[in-house]
């Protein structure tokens, strides 16, 4: 009977509680801002590591042998060079012709005296 004597005033509370709506009150003072806390010290840096050394450079191989020169091929001969024609043969000079007769001179006329006489020709 103990918790129903505690059960039945925090149901009524409850049950009350959300019928009833009431304004909010006015904002209360601003609580005072605490101290800020002291500021812890910084480690000392670290020192730093030895750097380490070079590695060895390693040697460059042996370069390669030059291969041989091939032969040069064998010159082909040159061609028969052809036979010459035959001249033709020259023709013959043809037969000179006869020279014609030569004419009759004419008649020496006489002495006249001063009269010219005119021959129809023939």
């Amino acid at each position: 009977m103990n918790y129903l004597t505690k059960l039945v005033p925090v149901l009524a509370a409850l049950a009350l509680g959300g019928c009833i709506t009431l304004p909010a009150g006015p904002a209360g003072p601003q609580g005072a801002t605490g101290d800020t806390g002291a500021t812890g010290y910084t480690g000392e840096p670290g020192m730093h590591g030895a750097t380490g050394r070079t590695g060895a450079t390693g040697y460059t191989g042996p370069s390669g042998g030059t291969g041989a020169t091939g032969d040069t091929g064998a010159t082909g001969y040159t061609g028969a060079t052809g036979a010459t024609g035959n001249t033709g043969a020259t023709g013959d000079t043809g037969a000179t012709g006869n020279t014609g007769a030569r004419g009759n001179t004419g008649v020496k006329g006489a002495a006249g005296t001063g009269t010219v006489i005119v021959v129809p020709n023939r």
